[in-house]
């Protein structure tokens, strides 16, 4: 699929109860079922390309792991030295949650990824990691992958973070579930509390203080996961902002994590005018609800704060800045520039096709709203710039090309939008 072309379309009303699982979830709820004593069951399991490969290095790492197409059952007796290299595909996530998780295993691990991911910075996780006694090598000292590692005992650490990520957070804690003490991980902002959520519930000894983690060494095993996986909020919000931006639009969203690190997105929709509702029906693992979403006019916004609750939707909320009225600003997102693209500059280039007066910065840009127009946008290979420009089409047609990375995060995109409007894949 090289290309696909969307048609504008006018106000739809549509209840989706098929969003695909999250898949931070979804990630971590494979890996972790490597530290757990007995059988680990997960249903709506994301069966995307990313989240499929950490399944396939789980089961490599010597995990005997059943799936029925509906609950995949796993279990495990501990991490073994794998025959295989171990592929990501254009998982940043997986790449830098294993780093932490195979650190202190007993054997040799090769970690790989596709050319997006192969070109992505790892010292972020690799540095702190090799501090505390982990072996890692790779091209540009280890910063990029492929990465050989070899699991080594770990010092206990007190790791002040200079960037709110969850992916080093979890990366670090799953290296101190195995460290020879007591660890704690400082970050400069809450970001997403997954792992935190997630290692409580299993049993593991972990405090969050504020900003503060406090993570104790395993004495054994954790319990299984019996969990079923939520709808993904980042994967929802295009359709919330399909609605946001479509005159007389009406969006329902069910079945969704409602952690508060993860609808950030919908409250800057919200604070732009968009009529958002939220209801609550279930808390066990993860809160999770409905949220409804129905358009409105939308005023601009700055969005400087809690950068990481909303780094993944920060493509598909700029289309929603180029449609409100005012001049929005997005400061503080340096991270947005080690995605799967540099998608500050990406991100740019795309409005600007699109004939929207939008200004760079390093760690952000502008955007003037005004009417968007139909152009031809190149997603980089980068799945959420695809998504978020398909979107656009809605409201003025719209022409993306390279598409196949939309696979690797939202199998069942095309579905639900054609339920909207026309789309014709050349």
């Amino acid at each position: 699929m090289s290309k696909v072309v969307v048609s504008p379309v006018g106000g739809f009303s549509l209840n989706i109860s098929d969003i695909a699982p999250d898949k931070s979830i979804s990630h971590r709820s494979a890996m972790f079922s490597m530290l757990a004593r007995g059988e680990s069951k997960i249903t709506n399991f994301l069966r995307a390309e990313d989240t499929m490969n950490s399944l396939k290095i789980v089961e490599n790492l010597g995990a005997s792991v059943k799936d029925d197409g509906i609950t995949i059952t796993i279990s495990s007796d501990g991490i073994k030295e794998p025959f295989e290299i171990l592929d990501c595909g254009n998982s940043g996530t997986g790449m830098r949650l294993f780093c932490g998780l195979l650190s202190s295993a007993d054997g040799h691990f090769v970690l790989t990824g596709d050319k997006y991911l192969r070109s992505r910075p790892m010292k972020r996780v690799t540095k702190p990691l090799m501090e505390i006694g982990a072996k890692f090598d790779g091209r540009d000292n280890a910063n990029l992958a492929p990465l050989s590692v070899r699991g080594a005992s770990l010092k206990a650490f007190n790791y002040d973070s200079k960037i709110a990520s969850a992916q080093v957070k979890s990366c670090m804690i799953l290296a101190a579930l195995r460290a020879d003490g007591e660890c704690t991980y400082t970050e400069p902002e809450l970001s997403r509390d997954h792992t935190e959520r997630m290692l409580k519930g299993m049993g593991a000894d972990l405090v969050v203080d504020g900003l503060k983690t406090t993570i104790n060494p395993m004495k054994n095993l954790l319990e299984p996961l019996t969990i079923r996986v939520p709808a993904d909020p980042s994967s929802a919000f295009f359709f919330a902002v399909a609605a946001a931006i479509t005159d007389g639009a009406d969006v329902t969203i069910e079945g969704i994590t409602l952690n508060p690190t993860r609808i950030e997105a919908y409250k800057a929709l919200e604070r732009m005018g968009a009529d958002i509702t939220y209801e609550h029906t279930d808390n066990k693992y993860e809160p999770i609800g409905n949220i409804r979403v129905k358009n409105a006019p939308l005023k601009a916004i700055t969005v400087e704060d809690n950068i990481s609750w909303l780094i993944d939707e920060l493509p598909a909320l700029s289309i929603a800045f180029a449609c409100a009225e005012g001049k929005s600003v997005v400061k503080n997102a340096e991270e947005l520039r080690v995605k799967e693209s540099d998608r500050i500059s990406t991100v740019v280039e795309g409005l600007k096709a699109c004939g929207v007066e939008v200004d760079e910065y390093e760690d952000g840009y502008t955007v003037t709203g005004g009417e968007l127009k139909s152009s031809v946008v190149d997603s980089d290979g980068d799945h959420r710039i695809a998504m978020s420009f398909i979107i656009a089409g809605l409201k003025c047609g719209m022409e993306v090309t390279d598409l196949d990375c939309i696979n690797t995060s939202f199998p069942n995109f095309f579905d639900i939008l054609q339920r909207i409007t026309k789309v014709e894949f050349v």
